[in-house]
C-alpha cells in the first residue's frame, strides 16, 4: 500500500500553475486590448476637436454650429488635454485663467513661471504616451498642438490586471504555504497513527503470550494442559508474523482473489474469542449471516480490516459487559458486512473525523487503523466503508461493502 503520491502531487501543483499562468496571461491580454480601444476612442475625439479648429481657423467667418461643436466635443472630455502653441507654449493671463488646459489640476499660487514650467512638464509627460495632434492652416502652417492623456478610467484599467495578478500570486503564496503546513501535519500524524497502529496490532498478541507463559508456570506439570497452551502460543506467534507482513508489504500492490467472506471472517473472530477471556471481562463476540457469498479480496489486508474493526469495538465498549455483532449478507451486487458493537457511540460530527489519519479519542486505537482500513477497503478492493449508525451511549454500526462474485 503506498502511503503518498509525489509524482501525482507535483503534476496537480504544476498543472494548477501553468492554469493560474494562462488565465493571468488571457486577463492581461484581453485588459491591455480594451485600453488600446478606449485610448483609439479618446485619440479620435481629440482628433475631431482638431478639425473643428482648423475648420474655424480656415473657415472666412464664424458660425453659430462651430461653438455648438466645440461644447459637446469638450464638455465630455475626462481626460488631461493641453492645446499649445506650435512652440508648445500655453497662453497664461496675469489671472492666471488658463482657458487651453482641461482635467490637469494646478496649484494657483505657484508663479506664472512655474506655471510655465509646470505645464511644460506635463506637455513631455503627454508626449511620451501619445503623440500630439497638429491644427493646421492650410494644411501647411502648424497653429496649435493638441497634447492629452490617459483618462483615470485607461490608467486603472491598465494596472487592473497587475493588481489582479498581485492579488492572486499572494493568495497562490497564502494557499501553498497553508497546504503545506496541512500537509506537514498529515505527514506528521501518519507517522504518530503508524506508530500507535504498530503498538495496537502487536498489543493483542504479546498480551495473549504473557498470558500463556503465566499459564504454563501454574500448569507445567500437567503434560496435556501444556501441550493445549503451546499451540495457543504458535497462534500468537502466527498472527506475529503476519502483522509484520502486513507492515512489510506497504508500498506493494496487493494480491485480489475470491474468498468466501464468512470463512475469512471467522478465522480472525475465532481468534478473539479464544483470548477474550484473558481481558477480565464479558465481551460476547458473534458472527453470523450469509456463509456462502464471496467476493474479490486479499486475505491479509481483509483481515487486518476485521481486526480493526473489532479492536474499535471493544476500546469503545467501556463497561465490563459488553457485546459485538458481526453480520454477513449477501445483497444484489454487494457482500454487506456489519460490525455492530455495544459501545459509548460516536457523536454525529465526528463520525467522518474517525478515518482521518491521526484522529483519536483515547489512549489507543483510531490512529490510523480505521484511516488505513478505508483506505484498504475503497483503494484496493474497490468497495465502500462507512458509519452506518450510532449514536452516544447506544454504540456504533461500520458498515463495509464489496463487490459480490
Amino acid at each position: 500500500m503506498k502511503m503518498s503520491g509525489g509524482p501525482a502531487s507535483l503534476n496537480i501543483k504544476i498543472t494548477l500553475l501553468v492554469i493560474a499562468v494562462l488565465i493571468a496571461g488571457g486577463t492581461l491580454i484581453y485588459t491591455q486590448s480594451l485600453v488600446q480601444k478606449l485610448q483609439e476612442k479618446e485619440r479620435q475625439i481629440v482628433e475631431l476637436y482638431a478639425k473643428g479648429i482648423e475648420y474655424v481657423a480656415n473657415s472666412t467667418g464664424t458660425d453659430a454650429d462651430i461653438t455648438f461643436l466645440f461644447e459637446n466635443i469638450l464638455k465630455p472630455i475626462d481626460f488631461p488635454l493641453i492645446n499649445s502653441g506650435p512652440n508648445d507654449k500655453i497662453n497664461i493671463d496675469s489671472k492666471y485663467d488658463i482657458k487651453d488646459v482641461r482635467n490637469i489640476p494646478y496649484d494657483t499660487s505657484l508663479t506664472k513661471t512655474q506655471l510655465e514650467k509646470f505645464f511644460r512638464d506635463k506637455i513631455t509627460e503627454m508626449d511620451k504616451l501619445h503623440r500630439p495632434i497638429y491644427v493646421t492652416y492650410k494644411d501647411s502652417i502648424v497653429l496649435q498642438k493638441i497634447h492629452y492623456g490617459d483618462s483615470a478610467s485607461i490608467t486603472q484599467l491598465k494596472y487592473y490586471p497587475y493588481l489582479q495578478i498581485l492579488i492572486a500570486g499572494l493568495f497562490i503564496i497564502i494557499g501553498y504555504i497553508g497546504f503545506s503546513n496541512i500537509k506537514k501535519n498529515e505527514q506528521s500524524n501518519i507517522w504518530v497513527g503508524m506508530a500507535k497502529e504498530t503498538a495496537h496490532q502487536f498489543g493483542t498478541p504479546i498480551s495473549s503470550l504473557m498470558g500463556w507463559l503465566e499459564m504454563l508456570k501454574l500448569h507445567y506439570t500437567d503434560p496435556d494442559k501444556v501441550l493445549d497452551i503451546s499451540d495457543e502460543i504458535d497462534n500468537d506467534v502466527e498472527k506475529l508474523n503476519k502483522i509484520t507482513y502486513r507492515f512489510s508489504k506497504i508500498g506493494a500492490t496487493p494480491e485480489i482473489k475470491v474468498h468466501q467472506v464468512y470463512d475469512e471472517i471467522k478465522k480472525i473472530v475465532d481468534y478473539f474469542q479464544r483470548r477474550l477471556p484473558q481481558s477480565g471481562r464479558n465481551i460476547n463476540l458473534t458472527l453470523d449471516g450469509d456463509k456462502e457469498v464471496c467476493a474479490e479480496i486479499n486475505s491479509e489486508l481483509f483481515g487486518w480490516v476485521i481486526e480493526n474493526l473489532i479492536k474499535n469495538s471493544l476500546d469503545a465498549i467501556e463497561q465490563k459487559d459488553g457485546k459485538i455483532t458481526i453480520t454477513v449478507r449477501s445483497a444484489r451486487k454487494h457482500a454487506e458486512i456489519e460490525v455492530t458493537d455495544s459501545g459509548k457511540g460516536i457523536d454525529l460530527k465526528r463520525r467522518k473525523d474517525v478515518f482521518r489519519p491521526g484522529y483519536s479519542t483515547k489512549r489507543r486505537g483510531w490512529g490510523l487503523g480505521l484511516s488505513l482500513s478505508k483506505r484498504i477497503i475503497e483503494t484496493y478492493h474497490q468497495g465502500k466503508i462507512f458509519v452506518k449508525s450510532s449514536a452516544p451511549g447506544e454504540g456504533t454500526t461500520f458498515k463495509i461493502l464489496l463487490r459480490r462474485v
